[in-house]
């Protein structure tokens, strides 16, 4: 190992934080040998998921992997790199009228990393995972080989990677589909839930939505349990937007972002603040449904507007735990969930409810299955461990599943679901966490 490549590295919980190996490059031949040369290596893209993933003893990092290689404008198929972000895809499938089918709830993550995740967004009951629209990519495997990976070519390699956390090999570039779009605006229309059957049922009519999901209050109790706002959107069509946008349809104005430029001392974040944060933002829409226009950044990613915001949790960190549970469970498991979550004084101001559709069995590493799924941001604590495991109990009772992507507390029988994945070579914390069922 050379010293100068060892250096701190996390993800955007900054927990944990661990000193290991990591190398960037974008040349093939490099890679393949830096392949060759170590065991327990990992891919990493743009470090923005929440747990424990692409941490490892030897981390190769795709930020060099960051160049677009085709865009066939007439199909909406782009080539890329896989440390290319879906931010850059965006600048450049936007303003010629196309967007992702699935994006995640930021678009600073990379490619490669919506492949190994299998990324959901708002619309998977309806759209599902980010893989359903991914045509191939290229992989170096466990032998520092460049496969080409697609439904009929290396098939079985290709499944393994959706959502295989990296444990397949290193993806260099992938082709993948976009979907039209007349304007980069939303119609959206927000309403507000007085408890956790009233969201529900909200749900249930929002099926023929493209996107839904919802905002949670997880500190109410009794008959408040569960208070919410549903949005629910659709992209605006260019004759439903205002004259003052026609002329620019596929083109926003340049907003400031301001940056938190500090970790917030410990004692900022606690259940008193959450809780007037809370009360705030249920508050603030004074109307029972409000339909709106708005932009699509706003829509898909309300946090990308501030820098750094993971800050805001001081440097002890914070996990994001979300888990799904399966349709004919949903109410009863999440009022559990979120009895336990109130009891606890852990609360999060960050609770975001979705709905997923049907599980497809051909990526059968990818996270979702039907049912809801809630993400929940926790500070790191003295009591969090203990509130995980109880929501780890919950959640296992009523046969879900907890997302990899955002773990790092969570116990092996809830997580270890991979399957087909050469671990050998390709290793990282996580994997090793789960595998020894530690925490």
């Amino acid at each position: 190992m050379k010293p100068n490549f060892v250096q701190k590295v996390t993800n955007w919980g900054n927990f944990p934080i661990v000193e290991k190996e990591m190398k960037s490059d974008d040349s093939i031949s490099k890679i393949k040998q830096f392949v060759r040369e170590n065991n327990e290596v990992i891919a990493r893209g743009n470090g923005r998921c929440y747990g424990d993933a692409s941490l490892g003893e030897h981390i190769f990092s795709t930020k060099r992997l960051n160049k677009f290689i085709s865009f066939d404008r007439l199909n909406g198929v782009i080539e890329c790199e896989s440390g290319v972000l879906l931010s850059e895809v965006l600048e450049v499938s936007v303003p010629q009228g196309y967007f992702l089918y699935v994006t995640p709830g930021t678009k600073y993550i990379s490619v490669g990393g919506a492949i190994a995740s299998d990324v959901h967004g708002k619309n998977h009951h309806a759209e599902g995972c980010f893989s359903e629209y991914v045509i191939e990519f290229k992989l170096i495997n466990e032998n520092a080989e460049v496969i080409n990976c697609s439904r009929e070519e290396n098939a079985d390699k290709f499944w393994a990677t959706i959502g295989g956390m990296g444990l397949t090999g290193i993806i260099l570039s992938a082709k993948f589909k976009l979907k039209n779009i007349e304007s980069a605006y939303i119609k959206q229309e927000s309403i507000k839930a007085e408890n956790l059957d009233e969201v529900f049922r909200l749900f249930d009519e929002s099926e023929d939505w493209t996107y839904n999901v919802a905002w949670i209050d997880c500190f109410q109790k009794g008959k408040n349990l569960g208070r919410s706002i549903l949005m629910r959107g659709e992209h605006a069509l260019k004759a439903e937007l205002p004259s003052n946008l026609q002329k620019k349809t596929l083109k926003l104005k340049e907003k400031p972002k301001p940056t938190i430029p500090f970790y917030f001392p410990g004692f900022v974040l606690n259940s008193l603040s959450i809780k007037i944060f809370n009360f705030l933002y249920y508050n603030k829409q004074t109307k029972k449904q409000l339909n709106n226009l708005i932009d699509y950044e706003t829509f898909f990613y309300p946090l990308d507007v501030i820098n750094e915001w993971n800050k805001i949790y001081g440097k002890s960190g914070f996990i994001q735990y979300q888990m799904v549970i399966p349709k004919e469970n949903g109410k009863e498991g999440m009022r559990q969930i979120l009895e336990a979550i109130a009891k606890s004084g852990n609360g999060s101001f960050l609770a975001v409810l979705k709905l997923f559709g049907k599980h497809n069995p051909q990526a059968y590493n990818s996270f979702p299955v039907e049912g809801y799924t809630l993400a929940l941001d926790f500070k790191v604590n003295k009591g969090l461990k203990k509130l995980v495991d109880q929501l780890d109990t919950i959640v296992e009772n009523f046969g879900g599943r907890i997302y990899l992507t955002k773990d790092s507390m969570s116990k092996s029988s809830l997580t270890n679901y991979l399957q087909n994945v050469d671990s050998s070579k390709f290793v990282s914390l996580q994997h090793k966490r789960i595998i020894s069922g530690g925490n």
